[in-house]
C-alpha cells in the first residue's frame, strides 16, 4: 500500500489548529492538587502516580492521532465484543480480592487488569457509532430503538454487577442512559422505564449481597466508620484547612483509603471548605465545557455522544464519591475522577479525551463513502470528493461516480 507522506503531513498539521487546549488547561489544576495531596499522604504512591500520569499522557497522544472516524465502523464493535469476553473471563480466571472477583492477572508480570474500567470506552464508542448510523428523529427515539441501544448498556452492566462491583456497574448504566437522554428519547419511554424500575426495586433489593444491604442500612441509619472519620476530617479542616502536620485524621491513619476513595476528605482536612469548593468548581467548569461541546456539535453525533458521555462519567463519579464521603449516599468503591490515586481510571479518561479532541479536530476531514464507512459530512454539503480527503478515498469516489479529477475538484 502506497503511503502518501504529503497526506500524512496534512493530517498532522490539522490537529494543532483545531486542538481544544481549554480542555487540557481545565484538567491540569486537578492533577496538581491531587499530586500534592498524594505526596503528603505517601511519597511512594506519588512516584507511582507520576508513572500513571506518564502512561496516561502517552495513551492520550496515541488516541488523539488515531483516525477514529475512519476506523470506528470496525473498532467499536470489535472492542466491545473483546471487552465482553474479558468480563466473562473474570468469572472463570479472575483474581479475587476482598471477596470481589474483578481483576484478570497478566501472565508473567504479577500485574492485574480490571476489564470493567475498559468497557466504558467500548460502550461509549459503540453508542456513538450506532447513534451516528441511526440518528434519532426530531421527537426522539421510540421504544424499538431505545431497546436496541439499551442492550449495549445492560449486558456489561449485568456482567460487572455479578463480580460484584455494583458501584462501577451503576456508573456505566447511568452514563449510558445519560447519553441517550442527551441525544433524545421520547418522554413516554422514560416514564415507562422509571415506572418499571420503581416496581422492580423491592425485588432488586432482595438480590443484593449482604454487605451491599449493610451499606444501604448504614446510609439510612448510623454512618459507617469510614463516613464518620471522613466527616471528622472535613469538619476539623474548617474554612481554611490546616497544615500537613496537624492533619491528624490522615497522618495518624484514622481516615481509611485516604489517597483513593476518600481523598476528598483529606482535601477538606488539608485545605478546608475553600479547597473543596475550588475542586468542585473545577469539575463543574469541565462538565459545562463538555456539555457545551456536545451542544455546539449537536449535528455530529460522534462528538455529541463522546463529549456527553465523558461529562456524565465525570459528573456521576464526582457526585457519588463526594456524596458517600459526606454521608449522603451509600459507601461504594467509586474514585474521584482524575484526582484519586490510581492508574486505570486516569488512563481511561486520558484515552477518552484523546478520542474527543481527535473527533473535534478532524470533524470535516472525512466524508461518508462506502470505503471509509464513517464520515463527518454535515447536512447540505455537496456529495463531491473534498480536496481535504485522503487521495486514495478521492480516487475511489471518482471511479465509483465516473468523474474525472477536474470534475471531482
Amino acid at each position: 500500500m502506497h503511503l502518501d507522506w504529503k497526506e500524512v503531513s496534512n493530517y498532522l498539521k490539522i490537529l494543532p489548529k483545531n486542538f481544544d487546549y481549554l480542555l487540557i488547561l481545565q484538567i491540569i489544576p486537578l492533577l496538581i492538587i491531587s499530586s500534592i495531596l498524594i505526596k503528603e499522604i505517601n511519597p511512594a504512591l506519588f512516584t507511582k502516580q507520576m508513572i500513571y500520569y506518564t502512561v496516561g499522557a502517552m495513551a492520550f497522544l496515541i488516541a488523539v492521532f488515531i483516525p477514529w472516524e475512519r476506523i470506528l465502523w470496525w473498532f467499536a464493535p470489535l472492542s466491545y465484543l473483546l471487552n465482553l469476553l474479558l468480563l466473562l473471563a473474570v468469572d472463570v480466571a479472575g483474581k479475587s480480592i476482598l471477596g470481589a472477583r474483578r481483576w484478570l492477572p497478566i501472565p508473567g508480570t504479577g500485574m492485574t487488569v480490571q476489564p470493567s474500567e475498559f468497557i466504558k470506552i467500548s460502550v461509549l464508542l459503540m453508542l456513538a457509532y450506532l447513534i451516528y448510523r441511526n440518528p434519532p428523529p426530531k421527537e426522539g427515539y421510540g421504544f424499538k430503538d431505545f431497546l436496541k441501544l439499551s442492550v449495549i448498556i445492560i449486558i456489561p452492566f449485568l456482567l460487572i454487577a455479578k463480580e460484584p462491583d455494583l458501584g462501577t456497574a451503576m456508573v456505566l448504566l447511568l452514563t449510558g442512559y445519560g447519553v441517550l437522554f442527551l441525544v433524545g428519547v421520547r418522554w413516554r419511554v422514560w416514564f415507562t422505564v422509571l415506572l418499571l424500575t420503581a416496581l422492580a426495586a423491592p425485588v432488586l433489593y432482595n438480590h443484593l449481597h449482604d454487605y451491599q444491604k449493610k451499606r444501604i442500612s448504614d446510609f439510612l441509619g448510623k454512618p459507617s466508620y469510614h463516613v464518620r472519620q471522613a466527616l471528622i476530617a472535613i469538619g476539623s479542616g474548617g474554612l481554611e484547612g490546616k497544615p500537613k502536620e496537624e492533619a491528624t485524621q490522615t497522618q495518624l491513619k484514622f481516615l481509611p483509603i485516604s489517597s483513593s476513595d476518600f481523598i476528598f476528605a483529606y482535601l477538606g482536612e488539608r485545605f478546608g471548605f475553600k479547597g473543596m469548593l475550588t475542586v468542585i468548581t473545577l469539575y463543574i467548569l469541565l462538565i459545562v465545557h463538555l456539555l457545551y461541546l456536545s451542544r455546539i456539535y449537536e449535528q455530529n453525533y460522534l462528538i455529541k455522544t463522546v463529549a456527553g458521555g465523558i461529562a456524565f462519567l465525570i459528573f456521576i463519579y464526582m457526585g457519588v464519591n463526594i456524596a458517600m464521603i459526606i454521608g449522603m449516599a451509600p459507601v461504594v468503591g467509586v474514585p474521584l475522577p482524575m484526582f484519586s490515586h490510581g492508574g486505570t481510571s486516569f488512563i481511561i479518561f486520558a484515552v477518552l479525551f484523546g478520542i474527543l479532541i481527535n473527533l473535534i479536530a478532524f470533524r470535516r476531514y472525512f466524508q461518508y463513502n462506502a470505503d471509509a464507512k464513517i464520515t463527518m459530512m454535515g447536512k447540505g454539503e455537496l456529495q463531491q470528493p473534498s480536496p481535504n480527503l485522503p487521495r486514495p478515498i478521492r480516487e475511489r469516489r471518482r471511479r465509483k461516480e465516473g468523474t474525472s479529477p477536474s470534475e471531482g475538484l
